[in-house]
C-alpha cells in the first residue's frame, strides 16, 4: 500500500484529499490528519458581527466533508520526518508517506502583540477571524452606541486581505441603518501604504474608504496595547484611541512546521511560486494558507492552486517533470455595503483591472466595479463552496487568470 497524506483538512486539504481519492488507485491510502471536529466556511464570518445568525449554515461535520475513501485522523501533528517520510502526531502515533501535502493553513498569534490578550479580549478588544470572536464582536457591536472604532491589521500577511476593508465597510452600513453612524468615528490601522497591495484596486478600494468617511492611518505597525488606557501603540511611536479595537493579530504556520525545519521565520512553507513543491523537498507540496508565495491567501487561490497541484502530484507518483502552472491567479468578491460588492481577479504580475467576469463583455459580474449581482455572487458563494468546490467537483473556472474581458488601467484612470 502507498501513502498520500495530507496535513490539514481546510478548503486546500479537503480539496484535494477528495480529489486524489478519485484519481489514485486503490493500491494508494489517501489520509487526511486534523484535529478539528467541524469545517468552517470562514467568508460567513465576515456577516456574523453585523446580526447574522446562521452559524448553522457556516459550520459542518468534518466526517460529511471528506469523501468515502479517506481516512481521517482527528489527531495533532508533533513533527514530519522528512528522513524516514513519517509523520508524528500527538501520543506517538506515526503515520507514513510516500508524498505529503502541507495545508495546514495560517493560524491566529494575539499573544504575539503586547496587551492584545488579557481582560479586555472579547470585551473592548475583538477579532473576525474566529468563531468565537465574531459572535462576541456582534454583541458588542449590538451595544455600541458612539465612539472611536479602530480596525488594525497587525502585520502582513493574512487570511483573506480584503476582509478588513470589508468589514469597515459593513460597519459604515451597519451604523448608517442603526441611525448611529454620526456618532461612530471609523478607523482603518493598516501597515500597507494605502488601502490595498495592488496599486488600481487600492486606488478604487481607498477612494470607498474616503467616501465613507473611513479615516486611513497608514503604515501603522502596531507595537503593543494599553488595554486599560484604550491605546493601540505603533512602532514609530503613534498612538491611536479607540473605544473599540477590532483586530487582525498577527498570522504564522502551523508550528510543527517550524520545529520540523519546514517552515519560515513565521512558520510558513518555502515553495515554488509555480509547481508547489516545497523547496528542497521531492516528496512534498504545499498549497493554500501554508506556503510563502506572495499570492492572497484567500479560498480561491487553495482552489486555483488544487488544480495544479492534483496534476504535478500525479506528474511526481509517475516520475514526469512537474508542471510550473499556478500563476498566483486570485479572485475574490469586496463587499462595499449597501448590497454592494466589487469584485477582483489578479495574479503575481497582473494586478485587478475593470472589466467583466467570468465572459467577456457579458459577465454578468463587474470587475473592480460595485454592483448588486457581485454582492449576491458573494452570497450565493457559500453553495457552490459547500456543493462544488469542497468535493472537488469541476468548476467553470480556470486556474489560470485570463485576460479576456478585462480593459487596460488607463480605462479606469479616464472614468476618474
Amino acid at each position: 500500500m502507498k501513502h498520500l497524506t495530507i496535513l490539514g483538512a481546510g478548503t486546500a486539504g479537503t480539496i484535494v484529499a477528495n480529489r486524489m481519492r478519485r484519481e489514485l488507485g486503490r493500491d494508494w491510502q489517501v489520509t487526511v490528519v486534523d484535529p478539528a471536529l467541524d469545517h468552517l466556511y470562514q467568508p460567513g464570518l465576515l456577516f456574523l458581527p453585523f446580526g447574522a445568525r446562521d452559524e448553522q449554515k457556516i459550520l459542518r461535520r468534518r466526517s460529511l466533508t471528506l469523501a468515502s475513501g479517506v481516512r481521517w485522523l482527528d489527531r495533532a501533528v508533533d513533527n514530519v520526518d522528512t528522513l524516514t517520510h513519517q509523520v508524528a502526531l500527538e501520543g506517538g502515533e506515526k503515520v507514513p508517506y510516500d508524498f505529503l501535502v502541507l495545508a495546514t493553513g495560517a493560524h491566529l498569534q494575539p499573544q504575539e502583540t503586547p496587551g492584545l490578550l488579557g481582560s479586555a479580549w472579547h470585551k473592548s478588544i475583538h477579532d473576525f477571524y474566529t468563531l468565537e470572536g465574531a459572535q462576541t464582536l456582534r454583541e458588542s457591536l449590538e451595544g455600541f452606541r458612539g465612539g472611536r472604532l479602530v480596525l488594525n491589521v497587525v502585520d502582513n500577511p493574512i487570511k483573506c486581505p480584503v476582509a478588513p476593508l470589508e468589514f469597515l465597510f459593513l460597519a459604515d452600513e451597519f451604523f448608517t441603518r442603526k441611525g448611529r453612524r454620526k456618532d461612530v468615528e471609523l478607523v482603518y490601522a493598516t501597515p500597507l501604504e494605502g488601502a490595498f497591495t495592488k496599486p488600481m484596486a487600492s486606488r478604487v478600494l481607498g477612494s470607498l474608504l474616503e467616501e465613507k468617511g473611513i479615516r486611513v492611518e497608514p503604515e501603522f505597525l502596531a507595537s503593543e496595547v494599553d488595554a486599560d488606557g484604550k491605546i493601540l501603540r505603533s512602532f514609530d511611536g503613534r498612538e491611536v484611541p479607540y473605544d473599540l479595537l477590532v483586530t487582525i493579530p498577527l498570522h504564522m504556520g502551523a508550528e510543527f512546521l517550524g520545529t520540523s525545519g519546514l517552515g519560515n521565520d513565521l512558520n510558513f512553507v518555502p515553495t515554488d511560486r509555480h509547481t508547489l513543491q516545497v523547496k528542497g523537498q521531492d516528496r512534498l507540496f504545499a498549497l493554500g494558507d501554508t506556503t510563502d508565495l506572495p499570492s492572497s491567501k484567500a479560498g480561491s487561490v487553495a482552489h486555483f492552486q488544487s488544480e495544479v497541484l492534483a496534476e504535478n502530484l500525479s506528474r511526481a507518483i509517475a516520475g514526469r517533470p512537474l508542471v510550473p502552472d499556478f500563476d498566483g491567479h486570485t479572485n475574490c468578491f469586496v463587499e462595499s455595503g449597501f448590497g454592494r460588492a466589487i469584485l477582483i481577479d489578479f495574479n503575481y504580475d497582473t494586478e485587478p483591472l475593470p472589466g467583466h467576469f467570468p465572459l467577456p463583455w457579458l459577465g454578468p459580474m463587474t470587475l473592480l466595479g460595485q454592483s448588486r449581482r457581485n454582492h449576491w455572487g458573494k452570497l450565493g458563494f457559500r453553495f457552490l463552496y459547500w456543493n462544488a468546490l469542497l468535493p472537488a467537483r469541476p468548476l467553470p473556472l480556470p486556474h489560470r487568470m485570463s485576460m479576456r474581458g478585462k480593459r487596460p488601467a488607463s480605462d479606469l484612470l479616464q472614468a476618474a
